[in-house]
């Protein structure tokens, strides 16, 4: 998919655990691991800015786009 997550990148520079983020944004840890592991189908709007608002990051940040090679 060309649409690459670094949700883990932002979680590691903030040392923040699965737990803890998925705790502060409001969403179960299994949840975030499918968002954080590019799994997920779509994010809600609400949850990037509850993701942006605890990781003090942009959604750029976040989500990037690669085309297929």
């Amino acid at each position: 998919m060309p649409v690459v997550v670094d949700i883990d990148v932002m979680m590691a520079r903030r040392k923040m655990s699965v737990g803890e983020l998925a705790d502060r944004i409001g969403i179960t840890p299994t949840n975030l691991a499918v968002l954080k592991n590019g799994r997920a189908k779509a994010v809600r709007f609400t949850t990037l800015d509850a993701l942006c608002a605890v990781l003090e990051c942009q959604p750029g940040d976040l989500l990037r786009w690669e085309p297929d090679a």
